[in-house]
């Protein structure tokens, strides 16, 4: 993933015990440096803190002040499905938020209903900050989050399934990159 051009990677591994979470994560860490990749876990501020990961990810309904404060100087994210969920947790200190679901997603079936871009493309106008597409990303979508107005976008399943990672990556590149070529025109 890392050598197709994936730069940022946030662990969720919470059924893992802590200490397989720990040497996970920091093997990422140190997987990633050459490569530049910004490595992020969810939750676990002990383990973000211990592997010298870049920062954490919290639950919808976390505090990102709480984990600044054991984490001084790095990216706080958090998780919100909700123009007010996002702000507050903005406003709370978070670096950025991911929204979701903004697409039906394998990797969370049922997992409350599909905000599409036009909802997308609303909880961005209403959001100061940042706000990061998340749920049944694609190739095929992820440009689309982008011209919606989400800063970036968070990829799960597209990726753990595909047989070649790498290849899945550089193609979502390809694809988000064509349509910020054709922006900046």
């Amino acid at each position: 993933m890392f050598a197709g051009g994936c730069r940022w990677f946030s662990l969720r591994e919470k059924d893992l015990p802590p200490a397989e979470r720990y040497a996970l994560l920091r093997a990422l860490v140190v997987l990633g440096r050459p490569w530049g990749v910004t490595v992020t876990v969810h939750e676990d501020i002990d383990a973000a803190v211990m592997a010298g990961a870049a920062g954490v990810h919290l639950p919808s309904g976390g505090n990102p002040e709480a984990a600044r404060s054991r984490l001084p100087g790095a990216l706080i994210g958090a998780s919100a499905h909700s123009t007010e969920e996002a702000s507050a947790l903005l406003h709370a200190g978070a670096d950025y938020v991911t929204i979701s679901p903004v697409f039906l997603t394998d990797s969370k079936p049922g997992y409350g209903p599909a905000i599409g871009l036009d909802g997308l493309a609303d909880i961005v106008a209403q959001t100061p900050g940042q706000i990061i597409a998340l749920g049944g990303i694609t190739a095929e979508n992820a440009a689309l989050c982008l011209s919606a107005g989400a800063q970036g976008v968070a990829v799960m399943g597209e990726i753990m399934r595909a047989a070649d990672p790498r290849s899945a990556v550089e193609a979502m590149l390809r694809e988000i990159s064509g349509i910020k070529s054709a922006g900046t025109k």
